[in-house]
């Protein structure tokens, strides 16, 4: 066995593995599981601020209880990001966050409240104790993914103070997008009044999601060069937004929900892949880090791909099974606990 790794050391540390483009690979895929989290927690931010326009005790429980058996699962893509993050580009891990750490720290109470707040409605069914959890569920569902939009912005747009005009539109953008997300999950997961109403805001909330991207990036683009905004591939992915956004309605107001859920799934990641796309090949505006500048060695990026061939695919089967043992709608009843 010693004389093996002691063969493989030395091949490992020589280059790229089998000759693949690992500096594009891992780039593309942080921001992949970026936007996956983004999409599957996404939803469960969606329904938070959708909880606000709910007014019976039954119609809450039912969007309690769709979210329930998901919202913690979907946040190890978060982790899974960070950890990427720190894994292959340290350098933009250590200056992204120290820069915004005010801002991480927002992010991650935000998280906390929405994590607790269900948790903490469903133990008293008293009416003070139930209206307050619920406004905090409803207020930690919006500040999230805010402050997340923002914390992309500032990153796209290289802001190096708190925020700037374009990432608070991104923030917005953000909200405006997990409402999508939410109105289209609970097109799947709920039935009779909660499921057309909500549609019908989600089809609102995703004409306000266009508006706020297009004002982003014009927006953006005036202080940030490298933003290309009439670059063909950033005119493309604007041009297949649009078209799912199409498609979303469409398809939800012919009942076709679950090819209105993948519009939205379209989208979330377009949205990631503009990201991606517009600060290619830098990785930290602010800083002018390139990819190829931030990247690890090479002996460390081909011991990570191999472990990532191993464990990313086990952490999709265990999402396939989650999401296969609780399909179908919500019955009535059903609550979150």
């Amino acid at each position: 066995m010693t004389d093996v790794s002691i063969m493989a050391t030395p091949a490992l540390a020589n280059g790229p593995l089998f000759g693949l483009p690992l500096e594009e690979l891992w780039f593309g895929l942080v921001f992949a599981v970026f936007g996956t989290f983004l999409f599957l927690d996404g939803f469960d931010f969606g329904v938070g601020a959708l909880f606000a326009t709910r007014t019976t005790d039954g119609e809450r429980e039912q969007l309690l209880a769709s979210i329930g058996p998901f919202w913690d699962g979907n946040e190890v893509w978060l982790v899974v990001f960070g950890g990427m993050l720190f894994a292959v580009f340290p350098s933009v891990y250590a200056t992204l966050f120290s820069r915004h750490y005010l801002l991480m720290f927002a992010i991650l109470g935000a998280l906390i409240i929405r994590g607790l707040a269900p948790e903490m409605y469903e133990q008293r069914h008293d009416e003070d104790w139930q209206r307050w959890w619920g406004r905090a569920f409803i207020v930690g569902s919006i500040a999230s993914p805010f402050f997340l939009g923002v914390f992309v912005g500032n990153w796209l747009f290289g802001v190096e103070g708190v925020a700037s005009i374009a990432s608070l539109l991104a923030g917005l953008a953000v909200i405006a997008l997990t409402i999508v997300d939410g109105a289209a999950f609970l097109g799947l997961k709920t039935r009779g009044d909660v499921r057309l109403e909500t549609r019908s805001l989600g089809h609102l909330a995703q004409v306000v999601y266009l508006l706020l991207a297009v004002a982003t990036l014009v927006v953006g683009s005036r202080s940030s060069p490298h933003v290309a905004l009439l670059s063909v591939p950033t005119l493309g992915l604007l041009g297949l937004t649009v078209l799912l956004a199409g498609v979303h309605v469409v398809a939800g107001w012919a009942g076709r929900y679950y090819l209105a859920f993948a519009a939205v799934a379209g989208q979330v990641y377009g949205l990631i892949a503009l990201a991606a796309t517009l600060l290619f090949p830098l990785i930290d505006p602010a800083t002018g880090l390139t990819v190829a500048d931030a990247i690890v060695s090479p002996l460390s990026l081909n011991i990570m791909t191999i472990g990532s061939s191993i464990l990313l695919p086990l952490i999709a089967t265990y999402f396939i099974v989650l999401y296969s043992s609780f399909s179908g709608p919500v019955e009535e009843g059903e609550s979150y606990t």
